[in-house]
């Protein structure tokens, strides 16, 4: 093989600060190396850009083969969520993942990504639950508690094959929930959801879903409000320049931009070091100090978890009150302030929304509101929220009230004011490069057979109604102006995803996936989605296979080659190899690859690309010479850097109508007044959410809040050594102020009982200022591991979905909720639990 010699391997990276952690062996390039003249925000960073490459030839080994010898070592070039990475490979084996050497901020969790191939809960092979190869469907209720027989991959497919033509021929799509959702792998060829939904559209169809567990309830509100559901933010390089004030409300930045939903170069890393260094004034709205408010030093302001729009709707008062509504914004470009204005100032309810009466219920003192609202009207004001205060209860409301508010501020379309819905999100923010977009392997086909048999039940469901739609089915529900039947689910495929982390009341989805005649999933490792199937089909990791993906979801910065770094481990297979397989089994291959395999769509995929490049006049490479190099980055144009959010629909709002029902924004929406829903009105509304701080009881006093982890993404990567980062005796870490530790008796590294309405988990207690009392802190993805204990049924883990409250966020978006749950802490007394999930399930050897 070609040797790569100590001196160029250590030349392709340059390493500081947290990548330094993640390889601290390697050696910083030299500092005369220039930053990318097409993104000035990398001067803020250690982004150097190296002179060359070295070449890779990694002699692939198999798992079992002793592979080559140690010397035998090389990089490569993948990519993840958490970034573009050059993994490192020794004998066949991967030993450490190197940063992209034009990464502005390497993710920490790298290591992590290196350990995922060998974790020791590797599916390893095609798995069949042992009541399932006896008694099929009669023995669903062992799901999650069976043992698992070891069958060859022809075993696995006939019978999965099997059991998908029953369903089709007897029930029709209609029967078939493959809405698979999942953040499983970044590509555009072997990416797990579309490869099944290709599949499963060629069969006939599918159950379909709308929206996301991230963001339903802002998904759906925001297209009434400003006709689109997720707006492009203003450019960081206008914020960074014109912004005075930048207010982080809801968001943590420096945790979530870690990732993209394709893969990043973290763009966002070099623009708030910048907005550091310039020293502007930033406010962090949330009950926990984040990150992002350590790092910058921000002003903390800590309202109760669920009663961001009391506070908001305060601040409207005060400004309205006090002369400094913007009136001409709102006559000019808003419909609907009338109504509520009437109802801030209580004409509705006879409420006056007055800074007093949010402190009842924010906790936020009065005079601390006013000023607030003050002082982000004489600045230029950036509001940028996040996500999460849309995945609790009445979820529509927050983002609504918030445009309210920057609509009282008068700033929207201004450069460096108004508001954000992704600066937390995939770089958001980032400016848009003039690269062209990179279309995925086709998944919406026509079915090679349509189905004759009626469709029965609605044909698209909410996202989060799975658990609803498989115990209720024929249950009729409101939904977005609309009625949805739950259809009567027989087979459940799911593939790239673990609703068991995703979907809220965990031990509810367990009796909900007892339901259907069975349940297949595609997985690479044994999540709770797994371990509760029938059939389990082992898949690959990203390096394990070619494939191609474009950087940055809103940047769109280039294309990175995801090259094969090793062979696929134990038996594990692609997805679209194991949809393949079942496409010929079924009879579809032809249809299901067009005679392409994973290189052959690549190659497709890219030179279609090529082809919009050229003819929009950015030329792009050679498939070949693309793929040698390993990736291809683009400029960004000065109109994309300067861009400004509603910039046009502010200078003449009749010629850039919105998409809305009046083209302005709707402060007031006639639309939704007609669905007369009880639980979302027509203008922004404060409800009091189902439980909360002002829920509390003696049973249940604490309110629970389930945030983002830095050392995973949602489950991933807690089946490696990323967890032990943060773990207390291998337990999810519980965030627990020292006034309500110790009033329980609690010590910092206590191992405590966690317990709802719903379920009960066993964690660590971490006793920190950062959150504030009378609420606790369980972030979220910890794997579910229920175990019979002297207390019941526990999740020794500490999976946060355990504990929440499994209900829709209203009628509008039913969206799910992820931090709404009343809960109770105590001491753990007695035997601890082992941790187990990690582990391979019991199986029977035959």
């Amino acid at each position: 093989m070609t040797g790569i010699s100590r001196r160029n391997l250590f030349k392709t990276a340059a390493i500081t600060g947290a990548a330094a952690a993640a390889a601290p062996a390697v050696h910083a390039a030299p500092a005369s190396r220039p930053v990318h003249e097409g993104y000035p925000a990398a001067a803020k960073s250690a982004a150097l850009w190296p002179e060359e490459l070295p070449e890779s030839n990694l002699g692939l080994t198999g798992t079992f083969n002793l592979g080559k010898s140690q010397l035998n070592d090389g990089t490569s070039i993948t990519a993840f969520r958490w970034g573009v990475v050059r993994p490192v490979v020794k004998g066949g084996k991967i030993v450490a993942c190197l940063p992209f050497e034009h990464d502005y901020a390497p993710s920490m969790n790298l290591q992590g990504l290196a350990e995922l191939p060998y974790s020791s809960a590797r599916i390893r092979y095609p798995m069949v639950r042992e009541g399932y190869l006896k008694n099929g469907s009669a023995s669903r209720e062992q799901r999650g508690r069976d043992k698992w027989v070891r069958v060859t991959w022809d075993q696995a497919l006939d019978l999965a094959a099997k059991e998908i033509k029953r369903v089709y021929d007897t029930y029709g799509p209609s029967a078939v929930y493959g809405s698979s959702y999942g953040w499983y792998s970044t590509g555009k060829v072997v990416a797990a959801t579309p490869c099944q939904h290709r599949f499963l559209n060629l069969m006939g169809g599918f159950i379909g879903r709308r929206n996301s567990y991230s963001t339903a309830a802002i998904n759906t509100i925001m297209p009434y409000v400003v006709g689109t559901g997720d707006p492009r933010c203003t450019s960081w390089d206008v914020v960074v320049k014109n912004s005075e004030r930048v207010v982080l409300w809801g968001c943590d930045p420096l945790v979530t931009n870690d990732i993209d939903w394709y893969t990043t170069i973290h763009n966002y890393a070099g623009y708030f070091r910048a907005l550091k260094k310039k020293g502007t004034k930033t406010f962090s709205v949330n009950p926990i100090m984040t990150d992002t408010a350590e790092y910058l030093g921000s002003e903390w302001i800590a309202p109760n978890p669920g009663t961001d729009v009391a506070m908001m709707a305060a601040m409207i008062y005060e400004l309205e009150s006090s002369g400094k509504a913007d009136h001409a914004f709102l006559e000019k470009y808003t419909y609907g302030w009338p109504q509520l204005r009437a109802y801030i100032f209580g004409g509705e309810d006879g409420v006056k929304k007055t800074p007093e009466w949010a402190e009842k219920i924010c906790g936020v003192p009065a005079a601390r509101i006013r000023s607030f609202a003050h002082e982000l009207q004489e600045h230029r004001t950036m509001l940028m929220f996040g996500w999460g205060i849309q995945r609790e209860d009445f979820g529509e409301q927050p983002h609504w009230m918030m445009v309210a508010l920057a609509s009282v501020l008068g700033q929207i379309g201004l450069p460096g004011g108004g508001f954000g819905t992704n600066y937390h999100y995939s770089s958001g923010g980032s400016p848009l490069s003039n690269a062209p977009f990179m279309p995925q392997i086709p998944s919406n086909v026509k079915p090679v057979h349509p189905s004759k048999l009626p469709w029965k039940g609605s044909k698209v469901l909410p996202v989060a109604a799975i658990s609803d739609c498989l115990l209720h089915p024929g249950k009729t529900v409101d939904y977005d102006g609309k009625k949805v039947t739950f259809p009567d689910v027989h087979l459940l495929m799911w593939t790239g995803g673990n609703p068991f982390a995703h979907h809220p009341d965990t031990n509810q989805v367990a009796r909900a996936f007892r339901k259907p005649d069975t349940v297949i999933v595609t997985d690479y490792v044994w999540t709770a989605t797994a371990r509760h199937a029938d059939i389990v089909f082992p898949a690959c990791t990203a390096f394990e296979h070619p494939d191609i993906t474009n950087i940055g979801t809103y940047s769109n910065d280039g294309f990175i080659a995801m090259h094969q770094t090793i062979e696929p481990q134990w038996e594990s297979k692609t997805d679209y190899e194991i949809f393949s397989l079942l496409a010929k089994k079924l009879g579809i291959e032809k249809e299901y690859t067009e005679g392409l395999d994973v290189m052959g769509w690549v190659k497709r995929l890219y030179n279609q690309t090529k082809k919009m490049g050229d003819a929009n006049g950015t030329p792009m490479p050679d498939f070949d010479t693309f793929w040698k190099k390993g990736y291809l980055l683009f400029d960004v144009s000065e109109k994309n850097r300067n861009y400004v959010m509603f910039e046009d629909f502010r200078k003449d709002p009749e010629k850039n109508r919105l998409s809305t029902e009046s083209g302005k924004i709707q402060l007031y929406s006639p639309k939704i007044a007609s669905y007369k829903y009880d639980d979302c009105k027509p203008h922004p509304t404060y409800f009091v959410a189902t439980e909360g701080v002002a829920h509390a009881t003696r049973d249940y006093p604490l309110a629970l809040m389930a945030c983002k982890s830095r050392y995973r993404m949602h489950s991933q990567l807690d089946c490696t050594n990323a967890r032990s980062r943060a773990a207390i005796e291998d337990r999810e870490p519980l965030w627990i102020n020292p006034k309500d530790a110790k009033a329980r008796g609690i010590k910092n590294g206590d191992l405590v009982l966690v317990q709802s309405r719903r379920g009960k988990v066993l964690v660590g207690a971490l006793i920190t200022e950062r959150i504030i009392p009378g609420v606790v802190v369980l972030h979220h993805g910890a794997w579910y591991n229920p175990t019979q204990t002297a207390q019941g049924e526990v999740d020794v883990r500490g999976n946060s979905n355990t504990l929440v409250l499994d209900k829709p966020t209203s009628k509008l978006a039913r969206g799910n909720l992820a931090s709404t749950a009343n809960v109770q802490v105590s001491l753990w007394k007695g035997a601890v639990p082992p941790v187990t999930v990690y582990n391979q399930p019991d199986r029977v050897i035959r």
